[in-house]
């Protein structure tokens, strides 16, 4: 079945092109190619009975054509039968398409009725006339509707599809799942499926289908989960044999540097101490996921690791997806170490050259132990001396791929670096098995004591000068606050011109306050001098856009409102308001949005004000964005899943594991098949 698609009648070179961009290559990728919805055209709906947005085949006799002009040029066709009659309306059309519907034609149409001006109407319907004593056509099962390509038409993928499943009941694929798997969970054959998802009987439970919950849709996205599970086992597999520096010393360092640190450790950041430093004095590379709800201290388990690593006598590097993130992480690194002698290098892709190549020349003599940026650590020119520890900060934002380039920088006589990756968005646990299966997982889960939970409300902002007073209140209590405005449609333009606007009517309405502004075009040291000043309470309320999502930690301020809440995701506003909430008062957080509110986004604001646990968030924005977006896959070059849905398919990801965990001891070929039906060329997803 991977014979080539140029082997199928009415496929040349230039359809071919076509469609690879659907990612056909061979007649078994046209196999897996399954129909996005499906239409009933396997009976014929009495005009009578139409109801208005449903979409029907329909058979009747020409009344009358004629062309109208109503703003623009329509061909109206009415239809009857013996139930009642149809207009057909055509935008576009031809002199001899308006002349085959003659009175007294007979014509079969099928497409979504909906209510016009004189009753109901199909607009652009698929048509035939019929001949003479013809009967209409109906279909033996429902008409599948394949994903679109410019140039493919559905009657031609149809076909293409017909000769597919007449090759396979000749060459069926080869059934890759135990057949104990598939005795367990009823799960019908492969081919079996297939077929039955291209050309659902007339009986076929149509709802089931367009909920991707009929189990031979579930059949194959069992698979497919599993080749992608099994494909991140195989990198975990291969990390293990492979070399790393055991990083055994430090211990005194270490020890001194907690024991300086002016808080108490939580228990929960104590675990996942131990079980970084376990993982680093192992001969093999360490490969652990943290995750931490924000404020849990992520960020001082992460020097605590660095500092081990550079005891050891090798290098450390931290990268974090903005230059805003990176920058933070910079300060708070600079802080701790240079008092123990250690300057931490800057790499970013916006550095001037003569500061780029100070950084490079540190970094490739190793005089800089402990190196911090952007993507640009793993871009072409970045030399390690030895580097021995990659820490990436909000693993989410990078793909597998752009972690293993890092990764891969620094592979020397002594192996591969040891590998920490973070997320401050907290990640459901069958996501992470399905998303993570490379990792080891440690999840800070305790907030450090004195912390209380941020009260959150949503407010119209018609509302906004109740909530000016509100700000006013607060500042001259001696507590501070931030006023953020969103990133407006990705346009740095915008958002800066409502940060600036916020700013002018907020220096307005309240001019006994010292009010500051931070966004994202200011430079580095403006921004940084505005910071400071809000962190040593010389600026009483910061306006600010979303850079301050991140690594900003000012105790004194209790007060957040977000403007225009409803345009931001969940785990972007469960973010922001974790920059509250991090003194001993009790912090509160305003939700300003412009009504009315769609659906989605009342059920995030109501989410919002209902919780402040992290997970409940993370997986409530699954459930409402889904996986791509919590997961950033969309942005990172992740395979996208073609069937299984991570959301809706949640519930087998349990027995994916165990059945991948049995394949791999007992049928590793059976394994590195699955892997290529579904992945194909694994390579630019990792070493598979």
């Amino acid at each position: 079945m991977e014979s080539p698609l140029t082997g199928l009648k009415g496929i040349g070179p230039a359809l071919a092109r076509k469609l690879e961009k659907l990612g056909l290559f061979c007649v078994e990728d046209l196999l897996f190619l399954l129909p996005l919805r499906y239409e009933d055209r396997t009976q014929l709906v009495k005009i009578g009975a139409l109801v208005a947005g449903s979409r029907c085949l329909v058979t009747g006799e020409v009344l009358l054509s004629e062309t109208v002009y109503r703003g623009r040029r329509n061909l109206l066709v009415r239809i009857s039968d013996d139930s009642g009659q149809l207009t057909l309306r055509f935008f576009h059309f031809s002199r001899q398409q308006q002349a085959q519907f003659h009175a007294g034609t007979a014509v079969t149409c099928f497409g979504e009725v909906r209510r016009g001006s004189a009753g109901f109407e199909m607009i652009h319907p698929e048509y035939r006339i019929l001949r003479e004593n013809q009967d209409a056509a109906t279909t033996d099962s429902l008409t599948p509707i394949y994903p679109a390509t410019e140039g493919v038409q559905q009657g031609r993928l149809r076909n293409l599809t017909d000769q597919a499943l007449r090759l396979m009941q000749e060459s069926p694929p080869v059934e890759l799942l135990p057949a104990s798997v598939t005795t367990k969970l009823g799960m019908p054959s492969l081919a079996a499926a297939i077929e039955y998802l291209h050309r659902p009987p007339p009986d076929a439970n149509v709802q089931q289908l367009l909920h991707g919950r009929h189990p031979c849709q579930q059949r194959l996205a069992f698979e497919e989960l599993l080749a992608h599970y099994l494909s991140l086992r195989r990198l975990r597999a291969l990390a293990q044999t492979e070399d790393a520096p055991a990083l055994t010393g430090g211990d005194s360092e270490v020890g001194r540097f907690i024991g300086d640190l002016p808080f108490e450790l939580t228990g929960a950041q104590k675990r996942v101490i131990d079980e970084i430093l376990t993982d680093l004095s192992e001969p093999h590379p360490m490969m652990r996921l943290i995750q931490g709800d924000v404020g849990s201290g992520k960020t001082v388990v992460a020097a605590i690791a660095c500092l081990k690593a550079i005891a050891c006598g090798v290098q450390a590097a931290i990268m974090a997806p903005t230059e805003i993130l990176a920058e933070q992480h910079w300060r708070n690194f600079s802080a701790w170490f240079r008092p123990l002698g250690i300057e931490p290098a800057w790499l970013s892709g916006s550095q001037r050259a003569a500061a780029r190549r100070e950084s490079l020349q540190s970094i490739a003599d190793g005089s800089a132990k402990l190196i911090v940026g952007t993507h640009a650590l793993f871009q072409e020119g970045v030399e390690f001396d030895g580097l021995g520890l990659v820490i990436i900060d909000e693993q989410h934002r990078f793909g597998v791929h752009q972690r293993m380039a890092l990764r891969d920088k620094g592979v020397s006589e002594e192996g591969h670096p040891h590998q920490l990756v973070m997320t401050a968005t907290p990640i459901p646990r069958t996501l992470a098995m399905a998303a993570y299966a490379d990792l080891d997982t440690s999840v800070i889960d305790e907030l450090p004591p004195g912390r209380q939970a941020v009260s959150t409300i949503a407010v119209p902002d018609s509302r906004r000068g109740e909530i000016v007073e509100r700000v006013r209140s607060a500042c001259a209590s001696g507590q501070q606050a931030y006023w953020v405005c969103p990133l407006i449609e990705e346009s740095e333009v915008l958002d800066y011109q409502a940060a600036e606007a916020s700013y002018q009517m907020l220096t307005e309405a309240l001019p006994n306050l010292h009010v500051g502004l931070v966004h994202g075009r200011m430079r580095p040291a403006e921004k940084e001098r505005g910071m400071q000043a809000f962190k040593e309470g010389l600026i009483q309320l910061l306006v600010a856009t979303t850079v301050i999502e991140v690594g900003v930690d000012v105790p004194n301020a209790s007060l957040m409102i977000v403007e225009n809440a409803e345009r931001m995701g969940l785990s972007q506003l469960h973010q922001l308001r974790g920059r509250v909430g991090r003194g001993a008062q009790q912090s509160h957080c305003v939700l300003l949005y412009k009504p009315p509110l769609g659906r989605i986004a009342k059920e995030r604001l109501a989410i919002l004000r209902n919780t402040n646990d992290g997970f409940v968030v993370a997986q409530r924005d699954l459930e409402l964005r889904g996986p791509g977006e919590l997961l950033g896959t969309r942005q990172t070059g992740l395979p996208d899943y073609r069937i299984a849905n991570l959301v809706r398919d949640a519930e087998l990801m349990p027995q994916v594991q165990i059945t991948a965990e049995a394949m791999r001891t007992s049928s590793d070929t059976s394994a590195a098949a699955i892997i290529r039906r579904w992945l194909g060329d694994t390579r630019k997803y990792g070493k598979v």
